[in-house]
């Protein structure tokens, strides 16, 4: 039994089946809430088949139709690939049990085969190799993303989805744009045979302008973070959750592979200009969230500041590469579990009292326990206490940062941190008050809190997870530590 589910190719199943769950919820919208929760379970199960493969036989190939590069196309999973592909199945587990209580039947109907249409989108994303698949997910992903966020109709969804529509496509062209240059330059897109081609020139310097800013724009880092609030404080709660836990990440994680792959030892002073951004965006981020009213654009604002410290680590991955490397792999994985939780309790809030206003909130923690204690949770780990993931990976980043001297870098993880827990209680406090105006509240399904609960604690388990976590990233050596890359 054991050497059939080691054969099994458990990296295309994570493509195949939400893929075909997608059809299928389409095809049969009156099963379509069982057959989207059954799919989410598959894709969970497949990632846990895959890190099962990856652990006793190390990386994961696949040559799709039996043709791989350079002719074909090739499915690979190392260590960071299945950190991103667990983390997508989580929370889009999560999710999926979160929108069945969310929606309403017939917005229900038709969020199934977008949602799956993007979870099998990221997953191709994340098992991608060369720079051209990776350019067609990424516009799965983009555009699945704005009709998801366009879901609910009206003129707040519709201007916020038209403003992330064309901001995705100029960042997907800039992105194109770069990889003609590369494959102009070198003869292929091939991120294993470019990583032994390319050389300093014009070409790949212009194309590394064009990736880093398209993908910069599609993560959302500042200041190209304007199309990101507006989405969020129209998009559904369920769809919030994505944005920011999942999508911007498919970006980021391009970039990071890029970086490792190609643009490391040509970069210059690329690295210095990423963590001078990265800075920007946690002091900016954290400013314009303490400013918010509403909690939904709070944790929108939250998440433009947690991106920074995922770019705080270029500058430092030079000098500390394992310290610095695990650090952005602790914030990755806990800033996803734990911003999912916290849109799905600023969902379950809306749902609660008819609004997010902050100042209005109601009693929460008497009357909504459970989702008071899921922002808090998601909270700890947001604000970087122990014994979270966020703590492990802003103590980490805090390591490297002093070990350099980079006492600038320091004053921001610092800074960062306090006004980050200016934010959080700023809701919290709020939770236990009575509103000037008290309401009648209106009852939240009980799946809906227990989904927001489950991921602020998983946020939570990460921080005892570290030896796992580890072993994990060393699979395939994926940041070159070892001189083994691919």
């Amino acid at each position: 039994m054991q050497a059939i589910l080691s054969e099994l190719p458990w990296g295309l199943f994570l493509i195949l089946i939400p893929l075909i769950g997608g059809i299928a919820c389409f095809l049969l919208p009156v099963v379509a809430r069982r057959l989207g929760l059954l799919t989410a379970s598959l894709v969970l199960s497949a990632a846990v088949g895959l890190g099962w493969q990856l652990s006793s036989r190390g990386v994961y190939h696949h040559a799709v139709g039996g043709w791989g590069a350079p002719l074909g196309i090739d499915l690979y999973a190392d260590g960071l690939s299945l950190l991103m592909l667990v983390m997508t199945a989580l929370v889009g587990f999560g999710v999926s049990l979160y929108a069945t209580g969310y929606f309403k039947p017939g917005h229900l109907v038709r969020f199934w085969p977008l949602w799956l249409l993007l979870l099998g989108a990221l997953n191709a994303l994340f098992l991608s190799a060369d720079l051209f698949n990776l350019y067609v997910t990424l516009e799965l992903v983009g555009l699945s993303a704005v009709a998801l966020t366009a879901l609910q109709g009206g003129r707040d969804a519709l201007t916020g989805a038209m403003r992330y529509l064309l901001a995705t496509l100029l960042g997907s062209l800039a992105y194109l744009l770069g990889v003609a240059l590369l494959y102009h330059g070198f003869g292929t897109v091939d991120l294993v045979l470019l990583s032994e081609r390319v050389v300093p020139s014009p070409v790949v310097w212009a194309a590394l302008g064009l990736m880093s800013a398209g993908l910069i724009l599609k993560t959302a880092l500042f200041p190209l973070h304007f199309w990101l609030p507006p989405a969020h404080a129209s998009a559904p709660a369920p769809v919030s959750a994505v944005l920011s836990a999942l999508v911007v990440k498919a970006s980021f994680y391009i970039l990071l592979r890029l970086w490792l792959a190609i643009f490391s030892d040509i970069s210059g002073d690329v690295a210095g200009l990423f963590g001078l951004l990265g800075a920007g965006a946690v002091l900016w981020g954290s400013l314009q969230a303490l400013r918010q009213t509403r909690v939904k654009l709070l944790v929108a604002y939250s998440t433009v500041a947690q991106i920074g410290y995922l770019f705080l680590v270029y500058p430092l991955a030079p000098g500390m590469g394992i310290t610095a490397w695990s650090a952005m792999a602790y914030l990755l994985i806990s800033h996803a579990l734990a911003k999912a939780a916290m849109f799905m309790a600023a969902g379950n809030l809306m749902q609660f009292g008819g609004h997010d206003r902050i100042a209005d909130l109601d009693r929460v923690v008497q009357r909504l326990p459970l989702t008071a204690g899921a922002f808090a949770l998601a909270g700890v780990s947001i604000m970087g206490l122990p014994p979270s993931g966020g703590f492990n990976g802003k103590w980490l980043l805090l390591q490297a940062a002093l070990a350099q001297g980079r006492w600038d870098l320091v004053g921001v993880i610092f800074l960062g941190g306090v006004l980050a827990a200016g934010y959080v209680f700023k809701v919290l406090g709020n939770t236990f008050t009575q509103a000037p105006r008290t309401h009648e509240p209106i009852s939240v399904p009980a799946r809906m809190q227990w989904a927001a609960v489950l991921l602020a604690a998983g946020a939570i388990l990460i921080g005892f997870l570290s030896s796992p976590l580890m072993a994990l990233l060393e699979v395939g050596d994926p940041f070159n530590i070892n001189g083994k890359g691919p």
